[in-house]
């Protein structure tokens, strides 16, 4: 007995020392769960692994104790992540940390074996971790050209007149745009995380269950392009209105439904191939585990899990190194960080080297999303040619939850799609001025052009990669105490008779004059 209350109350300790250093991620966790349906499937998770960790009771009641030191090797690698994510602002490294701390607290509580008897019900935590910001609008904006493609495509069969620009579905008098909450996403990411439990509790061989697995990605998409098509069938037929009422029945639950009885069915066909003679049906493979095991050893007896002399031991040095690890973890996140005198973005001049500037400000819900410090938008123009758009977000500390947004997963809107994304370097005028090297996008819109030049100004790099701008924010918050930097943004139409090279030419030119004003607002 005394045993057992040590070990609740250590781990009472754990989960509170936990709670306090994984406070904001923790925060930025829940509210993905509550406030997007993308990730809605994840306040199961949790709940669903320890139900299944429940279901390996008896297993676990069977595990002798053991040394399990390496345990503590796990949860030292978790709290580097920890440090590694603070640093670079990556909420998903944080994320990790979190989980590797819990799977090494469980392998100094229940030993390796006890661990691997567990470990698709650790393993499985994994899917409640949502995408870093960056890969899902990414993905997001690929599903949502699938979608639209196979919803054409549905609309085509049916003998529906429609075609696609971008995300953008012509039906002639009507346009419907394909935005990111139709993309499938919210329906390929929980049922990803469904058909591995269905996996997990299909017993039969493992190339069913990664077939099982895989095969829920295509299912999503198909059915979500579906959907898209009877949403423009009905538009054709009964006006733009009646898409609302059907979008909102068809959102979600139906859809999701739909998906999971064809998952059913796929066992059902899968546990048709190589049939075992011992199990004749799905519904004879698809049972909880400890069922069979709990007839296999039905005197079995359910013992409570007690503290073993060395399990024991390597548990409690194990949350005692959390102890002072929080003290660090606090001088982390109030860590101040320097930010160098800079030149407001509201006095960017408007004439620059022959180029007039005429400047507008951005819609506010663009405002709250990108959670810039200061900015600047302006169309610029030199003689009679087409304007060139000039955008400048500034952040004066990329903390987690405010960094550069990559232009990449914005840009796809509106019926935009990118048909061209390349990297090049602009040659800059004399004086010792390396060459620009940027990120080259052409996006189209039907029979619409523009060249798009981006790049980030970290510091005093210009850096294409949004991940190599999370290794340099992690070394200059550690070597620098300084996180600041912009995200540069050009863009130009172009116009009836024009090349792309010409183009080329007047970014370059606006780009050469523009970056030697920069370092004034963007401080090395």
């Amino acid at each position: 007995m005394a045993g057992n209350r040590y070990l609740i109350f250590t781990s009472a300790l754990a989960v509170a020392l936990l709670g306090y250093m994984y406070a904001d991620s923790l925060v930025f966790l829940f509210s993905r769960w509550l406030g997007t349906e993308d990730y809605s499937h994840g306040m199961f998770v949790p709940l669903i692994s320890g139900y299944l960790t429940w279901q390996s009771r008896r297993r676990l009641s069977q595990v002798s104790g053991e040394k399990s030191w390496v345990g503590l090797a796990v949860i030292a690698l978790g709290l580097m992540l920890y440090v590694v994510g603070e640093f670079s602002t990556l909420f998903i490294v944080l994320h990790f940390s979190l989980w590797m701390v819990i799977v090494g607290l469980t392998i100094t509580l229940l030993g390796i074996r006890g661990a691997k008897t567990i470990a698709f019900p650790l393993g499985y935590l994994l899917t409640a971790i949502p995408l870093p910001t960056f890969i899902n609008a990414s993905l997001s904006s690929q599903l949502q050209l699938w979608s639209s493609s196979l919803g054409v495509g549905c609309l085509q069969l049916v003998g529906v007149v429609a075609f696609r620009e971008g995300n953008v579905i012509d039906l002639g008098p009507v346009q419907l745009q394909v935005v990111e909450a139709c993309s499938g996403i919210r329906y390929l990411l929980p049922l990803a995380s469904l058909a591995l439990i269905c996996a997990y509790l299909f017993k039969d061989r493992m190339w069913k269950r990664v077939v099982l697995v895989l095969s829920s990605i295509p299912i999503s998409i198909v059915l979500n392009g579906m959907r898209i098509g009877m949403i423009g069938v009905l538009v054709e037929f009964y006006g733009k209105a009646a898409a609302d009422g059907f979008y909102h029945l068809f959102e979600g639950g139906v859809i999701f439904m739909v998906s999971f009885g064809l998952l059913i069915a796929e066992m059902a066909l899968l546990a048709r191939i190589g049939e075992m003679k011992s199990q004749g049906s799905v519904f004879g493979r698809f049972t909880w585990r400890d069922q069979s095991e709990e007839s296999a050893h039905p005197t079995v007896n359910i013992v409570p899990c007690r503290i073993q002399s060395g399990s024991g031991r390597a548990y409690l040095c194990s949350v005692a190194l959390l102890a002072p690890f929080t003290l660090f973890s606090t001088m982390v996140v109030a860590r101040e960080e320097m930010v160098p005198p800079r030149t407001a973005f509201v006095d960017f001049p408007m004439l620059i080297d022959g180029w007039q500037g005429s400047p507008f400000p951005l819609e506010p819900q663009y405002i709250d999303a990108l959670r810039f410090d200061d900015y600047v938008l302006a169309d610029y123009r030199s003689d009679k040619e087409p304007p060139v758009n000039f955008y400048a977000a500034y952040y004066r500390s990329q903390r987690k939850g405010q960094s550069a947004h990559s232009p990449q997963s914005c840009l796809p809107g509106g019926g935009w799609e990118i048909t061209s994304l390349t990297q090049r370097e602009l040659p800059m005028p004399q004086g010792g001025m390396q060459p620009l090297r940027v990120n080259r996008a052409v996006i189209q819109n039907g029979g619409q052009k523009q060249i798009v030049l981006y790049w980030f100004k970290q510091r005093e790099r210009h850096l294409t990669s949004e991940y190599l701008v999370k290794v340099y924010l992690l070394w200059d918050a550690l070597s620098r105490q300084r996180t600041d930097g912009a995200l540069v943004r050009l863009a130009s139409l172009i116009g009836p008779g024009e090349s792309e090279s010409t183009v080329d030419q007047r970014l370059q030119k606006f780009a050469v004059a523009a970056g030697q004003e920069l370092t004034k607002f963007v401080p090395d």
